[in-house]
C-alpha cells in the first residue's frame, strides 16, 4: 500500500458515517492520523483522493444548504472544483453504497485503533505504510 492508498482510504473513513466538507473535517482529521506516521499530507492531496473516490463511484458531492431538508437532493453529478478553501462550507461528501462495502471489506489498512493511535498488534511484515 502505498502514500496515496493511505490517503485514499483515510479519506473514505472520514465521510462513511455523515456528510463531510474538506477543509472542515476531513482535511484536519487525515492530516492528524497521517501524521502518527510520520507523513505531512497537503490539502491537494486529498482534494485528488475525493476526486478519485467520485470518480470511481465509492463518494459522491453534495451542495447542502439549509433551504433544502434532503441532504441527498444537493447531490452534484461530479467531483466540484476546489481549488481554493471554501468560505462558506457548501460543498460535502458522502460514501455511496459501493463505497461502503468496499471499507467494510478489509481491516488490513486500518493501522490505527479506535482511539486513533497507531496499533500496538500490527504485524511486523504488515507494518504501517506510512
Amino acid at each position: 500500500m502505498d502514500r496515496r492508498e493511505v490517503i485514499r482510504l483515510l479519506v473514505l473513513n472520514e465521510i462513511s458515517d455523515d456528510f463531510e466538507n474538506v477543509d472542515q473535517i476531513i482535511l484536519p482529521h487525515v492530516v492528524k492520523a497521517t501524521a502518527k506516521c510520520g507523513l505531512a499530507v497537503g490539502r491537494a492531496e486529498i482534494v485528488d483522493a475525493l476526486a478519485g473516490l467520485v470518480r470511481d463511484g465509492l463518494a459522491k458531492a453534495y451542495i447542502l444548504s439549509s433551504a433544502k431538508r434532503d441532504p441527498f437532493s444537493g447531490e452534484l453529478p461530479d467531483m466540484p472544483p476546489l481549488d481554493v478553501i471554501e468560505e462558506n462550507f457548501e460543498t460535502y461528501f458522502y460514501i455511496t453504497k459501493e463505497g461502503l462495502d468496499f471499507h467494510r471489506s478489509d481491516d488490513i489498512w486500518r493501522f490505527l485503533d479506535d482511539e486513533g493511535n497507531l496499533r500496538p498488534d500490527w504485524p511486523l511484515e504488515a507494518s504501517p505504510p506510512c
